[in-house]
């Protein structure tokens, strides 16, 4: 049991009376940390699931559900893909939202916002039972696709981001519908506000749709192919690192039992643990992750735009058609991340001695962080607030941007970060190389895992950018991490 909320901790010199102002507090504290988590708007999010064609659509749901405080849910449509083309399961994604309702009302000790479970079912939605093209053109309109129009047409100049765990043909029918219905000026309009990440191909729609329209943003791994995907990391088993926080016995003790119904309803692994969730797990606000920015990396990835070479795309075991990409896409993307390991005496960490380099890379190097945070949000739908972990809040004594001029001398400072349970926190600064344009060695100095680090910008003769991040996390259980991205602008002399 934590005793983390006191008086003296929010500032106060007076006793603290009893249990109802120590929760009252504490749930205080827990919205300055919501709020501080979302200095962005919440992201605008419809999902289009193959859910029954594999049980990770339904893992995805309950973690999704997790974080619907945190992102703003427009949609939640069911559909087919190349393992299911001729079903639908509305009553899946009903099942898991009725085990969130009834454990919503204790989330919500923990952070405000959580929608009910009425709001969710509100936004169940239903494509057409066919596969790809063959629901995609004249007279092919369904619930689904039709509401992903009304959204977009909303007043509300957030993007919308449509998240596809299968088949997409329900977003290639909204799509053709606009085409066919608006002026030019208005379909651009529309369309420009639409983010799209697919898990791979799993219909035939995918390819139309890029060929179709070239100006659409859209995260993707191409073809059916899932050995080349960058999402695979969530679940791929790495050598040279611990994997358990993807074994099943870790599943069964941090998120299926003794969590109540929502953990009840979270199904064994038949395939892969999760294999949607990484279209989704760059729109949660934890420091890291910025949207509207795959190049620089977080939860779900990291992605680079470019024209992928067919050469190398291997076709996969399903039956989609695959064939050349005509436009530059958002795809997979390198990194070469060497983990930090800890130390029993000394220096609480260091770098380990193996460096892994690839587009999983870009995925996996954040996933006992993720995992940790759905295992704390997990003991959310039981416990009180005092007997649960809550994520620090890291703060800046300087903006997330700087400028600075090659050579000279400049510091990094979280002195003043938080945690709302009284947690001692643990600092660490990293560059994230491949995340800015910057392509050069530079060094954070060997005690970065303090709250306060000095820096010499590069020698450079033009103008880059760094970007350097601060992980921030709780000694709590289980650990949280919450990140802040430092990009310095370095200029010439």
């Amino acid at each position: 049991m934590k005793s983390s909320c006191s008086a003296a901790y929010f500032g106060m010199s007076f006793p603290i009376p009893g249990k109802i102002l120590l929760v009252a507090l504490c749930l205080l504290m827990a919205s300055f940390s919501a709020l501080d988590a979302q200095e962005r708007p919440k992201e605008r999010l419809i999902v289009l699931t193959d859910i029954e064609a594999d049980p990770d659509d339904t893992q995805s749901l309950v973690r999704l559900f997790l974080y619907a405080n945190q992102l703003d849910i427009k949609g939640l449509v069911a559909t087919t893909s190349c393992w299911m083309t001729s079903a639908i399961h509305p009553a899946s994604i009903q099942k898991v939202i009725d085990a969130y309702g009834e454990v919503q009302p204790n989330l919500l000790k923990h952070e405000p916002g959580f929608p009910t479970a009425e709001d969710l079912s509100a936004l169940l939605k239903s494509g057409l039972p066919k596969y790809g093209m063959t629901g995609v053109g004249k007279g092919m309109d369904s619930e689904g696709s039709d509401w992903i129009i009304k959204v977009l047409e909303e007043e509300d100049e957030r993007p919308l981001w449509i998240s596809v765990w299968g088949g997409v043909n329900t977003l290639g029918q909204a799509l053709f519908k606009i085409r066919e219905t608006k002026t030019p000026l208005e379909a651009k309009k529309l369309i420009s506000k639409l983010r799209v990440y697919t898990i791979s191909d799993q219909d035939d729609s995918g390819i139309w749709i890029r060929n179709n329209f070239p100006d659409l943003f859209y995260i993707v791994s191409p073809g059916d192919n899932y050995g080349d995907a960058t999402w695979t990391g969530i679940n791929a088993y790495i050598k040279g690192i611990n994997n358990d926080e993807i074994s099943n016995s870790w599943i069964a003790s941090n998120l299926q039992q003794g969590h109540g119904p929502l953990g009840a309803v979270y199904p064994d692994v038949a395939w892969g643990v999760e294999g949607d969730t990484p279209a989704f797990l760059s729109l949660i606000p934890n420091g890291l992750n910025n949207a509207e920015h795959p190049e620089w990396g977080g939860w779900g990835g990291r992605y680079e735009r470019y024209l992928p070479d067919f050469s190398k795309t291997k076709k996969g075991g399903s039956i989609v058609e695959i064939a050349p990409e005509t436009r530059p896409i958002w795809t997979n993307a390198d990194d070469s991340f060497k983990p930090y390991v800890p130390k029993e005496y000394g220096r609480t960490v260091l770098p380990d001695t193996a460096t892994f380099t690839g587009y999983r890379e870009t995925l996996w190097r954040w996933r006992d962080d993720f995992q940790n945070d759905f295992a704390a949000r997990m003991d959310w739908c039981t416990q009180s607030f005092a007997a649960a972990n809550h994520p620090p809040v890291p703060v800046l004594s300087h903006p997330e941007k700087l400028t600075v001029i090659a050579g000279e001398k400049f510091t990094l400072d979280a002195f003043d970060s938080t945690d709302p349970d009284g947690d001692n926190l643990s600092f660490l600064w990293f560059y994230y190389p491949e995340a800015g344009s910057y392509k050069g060695d530079f060094s954070v100095g060997a005690a970065n895992n303090v709250h306060l680090v000095h820096l010499t910008a590069p020698e450079l003769e033009q103008e880059a950018s760094l970007h350097l991040i601060l992980k921030l996390t709780d000694k709590g259980s289980p650990a949280l991490s919450r990140y802040k991205r430092v990009i310095v602008t370095v200029k010439p002399k």
